[in-house]
């Protein structure tokens, strides 16, 4: 399917140039990073920018860091180049196990977890990482620089707290400073290429406290604080397990829709939120199934 609108593809050398196309055209100009999913928009005639700006010669967005206790992931940053990155596996698991279920290895080695989140589909598969890990997105332009937390960066499905001529310069997720156990359960139609019927994210951290995020059944992906606030401080018991289960449906509103109807996706959360728990502390301990391995 061909692109049938017409626009003007810039492609910047540094930031300062890229604020000064950006400001020009403002809302109307799309941002370039992996194009895997701003480029089937425009196929599809749901977006037409006058303006496409590539950032991908701006050599300071390609890089991942540690910078000052936290990893440092720039908007250039693509999926393939995140699980390659020994950092990542070794001090952030969660995102590692997270990341490799994104679409297929031809979309991973393009697409960034930058343009994932600017997306802001309800199912993205970056987001419960980012949650559970607190992470936080840097904007900026040719005015200065804001730092959002994760947390307040989805809106609604597929709005952001982004402002017109602001770009994304970089995601800063802190390092643990303490041992964790993670696990990522993705459920989908079949293995291989599929968005998430249902995904939760759990980190589990030594003195019994746990993080829970979901994704794929609301229309955003978010914390479940109210599940986190139930199990932190106690140990991983059978009955801690079923008072955090009975609380899936004040934290999450799944949809019918061509994938799964609602009901499905309710009784899949609580089968998953209890094998991602177990599977996290295990993994803790130094046990439990490899990271990449489906628990579901």
């Amino acid at each position: 399917m061909p692109i049938t609108c017409e626009f003007t593809y810039l492609k910047p050398k540094d930031l300062p140039a890229a604020f000064e196309m950006l400001a020009h055209y403002g809302n109307q100009a799309a941002i370039l990073a992996g194009g895997t999913d701003l480029l089937v928009w425009m196929k599809e005639g749901k977006c037409a920018p006058q303006a496409v700006v590539d950032l991908k010669g701006i050599e300071d967005l390609h890089r991942l860091e540690i910078r000052s206790g936290a990893l440092f992931i720039g908007p250039c940053v693509t999926f393939t180049e995140i699980i390659e990155s020994p950092v990542v596996r070794n001090e952030l698991p969660l995102l590692w196990e997270c990341s490799r279920t994104v679409a297929s290895l031809g979309v991973r080695n393009r697409a960034t977890l930058a343009g994932n989140i600017c997306s802001a589909v309800p199912s993205l598969d970056g987001a419960p990482a980012l949650l559970d890990y607190d992470a936080v997105v840097s904007m900026e332009n040719a005015a200065g620089r804001r730092e959002i937390p994760i947390s307040e960066w989805f809106t609604c499905p597929k709005r952001t707290a982004i402002r017109a001529g602001e770009l994304l310069a970089g995601i800063t997720i802190p390092l643990p400073q303490q041992k964790t156990g993670a696990c990522y359960v993705k459920l989908g139609r079949y293995r291989g290429e599929d968005l998430a019927q249902v995904g939760v994210g759990i980190l589990a951290l030594e003195d019994h406290e746990y993080r829970v995020a979901f994704c794929a059944v609301g229309p955003i992906p978010t914390r479940a604080r109210k599940i986190e606030s139930a199990l932190n401080g106690h140990s991983l018991t059978v009955a801690a397990i079923a008072a955090a289960q009975a609380l899936i449906p004040e934290e999450i509103a799944p949809i019918a829709d061509i994938r799964a109807s609602k009901e499905y996706r309710m009784h899949m959360a609580r089968i998953m939120l209890a094998r991602g728990l177990e599977t996290a502390v295990a993994r803790m301990a130094g046990g439990g199934p490899a990271y990449g391995e489906s628990v579901i």
